[in-house]
């Protein structure tokens, strides 16, 4: 983020509701132009826009797209590009979530999942390189403290975000010295709106983790608003925001 003679643009991917909006927002209030990606919540999307446009015209701007189907990455890079003409740092923020009980895998399920979670970050992160090298920008991954401690029935998911992991430390090798990349690895911060843990999972999640509480979509979006601004000489790295329930699962 060198130069200072324009707004930094960030495209953040998932941004219309939940944790991608948090960080959408607390990006956008440090002063950055935003590039909101959404797949299906065009209208979430096109409200954040209009709300941020409202305190700052011309500061945010909506693509659509699923980012697991070959071509859509790159077409919202272009998109991006386009819009603003540069970008300064990519938020892979996107990510499906759902269960796949050993057994009940199909081709679906890995498509969605791996594409959502790693095939997208991968083929974006691609697509934006030789931008985010002309700006010396920066990459934040959203990857999962199950990365590295699985969930049970959740294989699939653990596995694209495991690949999350490792791609974020490989792509700090292939990106350096230009362009640093990053993770943050949430904890229980919000749960899924469809119900897929019972109150009483929660709170026995809740009781591991060593604060005792959950997180908020804030405490995500801080972490990546320090990791794209205020952290020069960090890369390569993958932050756990999770309570310090990592430490002793």
């Amino acid at each position: 983020m060198n130069d200072h003679t324009a707004a930094p643009v960030i495209l953040v991917t998932g941004a219309a509701r939940r944790v991608g909006a948090a960080i959408s927002r607390e990006l956008h209030a440090c002063g950055a132009d935003i590039a909101l990606h959404y797949r299906r919540s065009r209208a979430e999307a096109e409200r954040l826009a209009a709300e941020l446009n409202a305190i700052r015209t011309g500061s945010a701007f909506t693509v659509g797209g699923d980012l697991g189907v070959d071509g859509i990455p790159e077409a919202v890079a272009d998109s991006a590009l386009a819009h603003f003409g540069r970008i300064d740092g990519l938020v892979n923020n996107a990510s499906s979530f759902f269960p796949t009980p050993l057994g009940t895998i199909d081709a679906a399920a890995w498509a969605d999942l791996m594409g959502s979670n790693l095939k997208g970050p991968l083929f974006l992160t691609q697509a934006l390189a030789p931008a985010l090298r002309k700006t010396r920008g920066a990459v934040v991954n959203i990857v999962d403290i199950h990365a590295e401690r699985p969930l049970r029935h959740y294989a699939l998911y653990c596995a694209a975000k495991a690949g999350l992991a490792g791609l974020t430390r490989a792509l700090a090798l292939e990106m350096a010295p230009e362009v640093r990349v990053n993770g943050v690895s949430p904890g229980p911060i919000e749960w899924p709106e469809d119900n897929q843990f019972a109150l009483a999972e929660r709170e026995q999640i809740i009781r591991h983790t060593l604060l005792q509480r959950e997180g908020s979509p804030a405490d995500i979006a801080r972490t990546v608003r320090f990791l794209l601004f205020d952290a020069p000489y960090i890369t390569g790295q993958i932050l756990a925001v999770d309570g310090g329930r990592s430490s002793h699962l």
